[in-house]
């Protein structure tokens, strides 16, 4: 299903990371989140490629979308 992503126990501590890489999932998606450009991104890890970047980003769509919170209702006094 994810080309572009990896899960091995012996690597990373079996964490999600760009195939062929140590690169964690997780540190692509928070580089991001900080700021970081695709651009940057790139540039710093030169290994990657643009679709890796939106791999990562898909990767983490789909744990988020998995996981299912519900939420109470507050009842507020009127």
């Amino acid at each position: 299903m994810y080309e572009r992503i990896s899960i091995d126990p012996h690597v990373c501590h079996g964490q999600a990371c760009v195939k062929g890489t140590r690169i964690p999932v997780h540190q692509m998606v928070r580089m991001l989140a900080n700021g970081d450009t695709v651009e940057e991104l790139l540039a710093e890890y030169p290994s990657l490629e643009r679709e890796d970047v939106f791999a990562c980003l898909d990767y983490a769509a789909a744990l988020a979308e998995e996981q299912v919170t519900p939420f109470q209702t507050l009842a507020v006094a009127a």
